[in-house]
């Protein structure tokens, strides 16, 4: 990492405590009343740096604003297309990176899973 930030520490702050894989936006908003000063492309500037350093994980899905996790270890996350929530899904995966290296003649340093569906409470509301 490079020197301390202000800006960066309050940004690790906020997610740090954090399940619910924000998006550069929903941090900004929370930071602004902590940080006036603070814009919204300084979020995403050490938003992306920290990803690129491993500190955090960046969840790009594909579609809509990426996500941004602070458990950095990897592992798969699910994304429900009805609300857009973004959770995480806690299991070994090894066999499945086994069976991609196994099919693949490159090189595979690693992976992202994301899973969609509906949610446990999105599921629970379309019985209802």
């Amino acid at each position: 990492m490079t020197k301390k930030s202000k800006q960066r520490d309050a940004i690790i702050k906020c997610l740090s405590n954090r399940t619910d894989h924000p998006t550069a936006e929903t941090i900004y908003k929370e930071l602004k009343t902590e940080c006036p000063s603070i814009s919204l492309g300084t979020v995403y500037r050490n938003l992306n740096q920290l990803a690129a350093w491993n500190t955090i994980q960046k969840i790009a899905l594909g579609f809509g604003p990426d996500r941004f996790d602070p458990n950095s270890t990897p592992h798969a996350h699910f994304y429900c297309s009805k609300c857009g929530s973004v959770s995480d899904i806690m299991f070994d995966d090894a066999n499945i990176l086994e069976l991609a290296k196994k099919n693949f003649s490159g090189q595979i340093e690693g992976h992202l899973s994301v899973y969609y569906g509906l949610c446990e409470s999105c599921l629970k509301l379309s019985f209802k």
